[in-house]
């Protein structure tokens, strides 16, 4: 007796095959047959020939790891038939934990990640975990070990600055127990405080416990605008050096100048992956990004706290410095310098609800002011969160980036304000709708073999990511003209029919 079949479904596996018709049974949570299934005695038959029915999506690049203590459901990955994500990207994560510092994680995370406000009651990824299985999961999930919380750890409240010898030896240490003790690997973000601090010294040492454990090394690299080329041959040398696995997070071009850029920085990855560097990377299918507005501000502010940020940019000789830099930068990303202040939209300001929706032109234009002034003001004011939406690139380079071999889907998911990202709840099915079905800029085979089995192979997750007799029932029906799921099964068990998600917690930590 089988607990599903899928009958006479149209079948796209998570290989580059073309879509074919055939039954799909599932049971006690594998996939038992691919073929003519007898129906007779089946728990549940489900018929719908008009839609697409592929290996649930995996979420190689998410930001979960606070909302899935909230709502651990995670109704807007099921909603878009995510079955799978893997969290703690960009150097932001949630262990290890020590509690004279969890204040400075807290603060350090809230923008990306949103705030957690339940018990921090665990110290490193077997307590992060162990919380998650007592409450239960509705997908899948895995978890990087974060840059951040390692050096929050070791380094304490002084973060802002290279570590000794010492420390980068416990940081070594922290890591090396989290990546046993079930961490698919580690990733930093080079963009970010305290990450950018890091000296090569501290990045190898950490590579090496990468290394040894066999494990995966996700990077926000360090510049994705004007010094890019540089940015992403540090990387490469890193993992040239080392011998990690190497996956480059949400590749870009950032700014209009910088577009150009492109098609060398995918020779660069081209040829090292030639070279014997196992490298590849993800992006998400928008030509807009999100991030913490704080974010935009130069390294050398960045090195401070958050009250000392605000004072900075209040004082009218240090503000002065700061739009220098940030208008003329030199060796680091000005996200206003190459996007624009009319590219920049307030997302979320707990200080200035008013002002949310609105871009920096526009606000300036209703002041009478400076749009960079502007910018510096909301700072100045804002207590809590501050988060934002920017357009980074061209169609055309999202597009070229998108159709590229090494590329991986990854939704970049950001819970830290309302109304999120749409990349947060809809960019599995954007992609299908937008560059699938109209645009036709992808197959769906080849749509689908980069939402699952590219993603499974990348992660070795041998289980996932196909349809194939044996694999885990990780199973998603959906239309891609319209971009709808209608049904998702995780791990054998019903997590959505009929288009309405239930609230089931059918997912694994994996």
């Amino acid at each position: 007796m089988y607990d599903y079949v899928f009958r006479n479904a149209l079948v796209a596996d998570g290989t580059l095959n073309k879509p074919y018709r055939a039954d799909v049974a599932v049971y006690a949570g594998l996939i038992c047959l691919i073929g003519k299934a007898n129906t007779l005695g089946a728990k549940h038959v489900i018929e719908k020939e008009n839609l697409v029915l592929s290996p649930g999506f995996i979420d190689i690049h998410s930001h979960d790891d606070a909302e899935i203590l909230m709502h651990p459901a995670m109704e807007d990955k099921i909603g878009q038939g995510i079955t799978t994500d893997i969290n703690g990207n960009c150097g932001v994560g949630l262990f290890p934990l020590l509690e004279e510092t969890r204040e400075d994680l807290v603060t350090l995370v809230e923008d990306i990640l949103g705030i957690y406000d339940g018990p921090w009651d665990w110290k490193d990824y077997k307590g992060y975990a162990s919380r998650l299985s007592g409450t239960g999961v509705g997908i899948n999930v895995s978890f990087l070990t974060s840059h951040s919380a390692l050096r929050i750890f070791a380094l304490k409240n002084d973060v802002r600055r290279k570590a000794t010898d010492k420390e980068i030896d416990l940081m070594c240490t922290l890591l090396d127990s989290q990546l046993k003790d079930g961490s698919i690997g580690f990733s930093t973000g080079l963009y970010y405080s305290p990450c950018l601090f890091a000296e090569e010294k501290e990045l190898l040492a950490l590579l090496e416990v990468v290394k040894d454990n066999d494990k995966l090394f996700a990077v926000h690299h360090r510049c994705e605008g004007d010094d890019i080329i540089p940015s992403v041959d540090e990387v490469l040398s890193l993992a040239r050096k080392s011998g990690v696995r190497l996956e480059i997070s949400h590749l870009k071009a950032i700014g209009k100048r910088n577009q150009g850029k492109v098609d060398e920085v995918l020779s660069m990855i081209e040829n090292a992956r030639k070279n014997g560097v196992d490298v590849k990377f993800d992006q998400y299918p928008y030509e807009y990004g999100s991030t913490s507005l704080f974010s935009l501000l130069p390294p050398d502010i960045q090195k401070l706290t958050r009250l000392e940020q605000r004072l900075a940019v209040s004082l009218e000789n240090e503000r002065e410095e700061i739009k220098e830099e940030m208008l003329n930068p030199s060796g680091w990303d000005s996200i206003y310098s190459l996007v624009g202040p009319e590219n920049i939209r307030m997302l979320l300001l707990d200080s200035n609800k008013e002002l949310e929706g609105k871009t920096l032109s526009e606000i300036a234009g209703e002041r009478g002011e400076d749009p960079l002034d502007v910018l510096l003001d909301i700072l100045s004011e804002e207590t809590g969160k501050a988060v934002m939406m920017d357009i980074t690139e061209t169609e055309d380079n999202l597009l070229k980036i998108l159709r590229h071999p090494l590329m991986g889907f990854g939704t970049d998911s950001l819970f830290s304000s309302e109304p999120a990202h749409p990349r947060t709840k809809d960019a599995a099915m954007h992609l299908f709708r937008e560059y699938v079905s109209r645009k036709h800029v992808l197959s769906i085979e080849e749509a689908v073999r980069k939402m699952s089995g590219e993603n499974a192979d990348r992660l070795r997750l041998s289980s996932r990511g196909y349809i194939k007799e044996g694999m885990k029932a990780d199973l998603v029906l959906f239309d891609p003209v319209l971009g709808k799921v209608d049904t998702v099964l995780v791990n054998g068990k019903l997590s959505m029919q009929d288009g309405m998600v239930l609230d089931n917690l059918n997912g694994e930590i994996i």
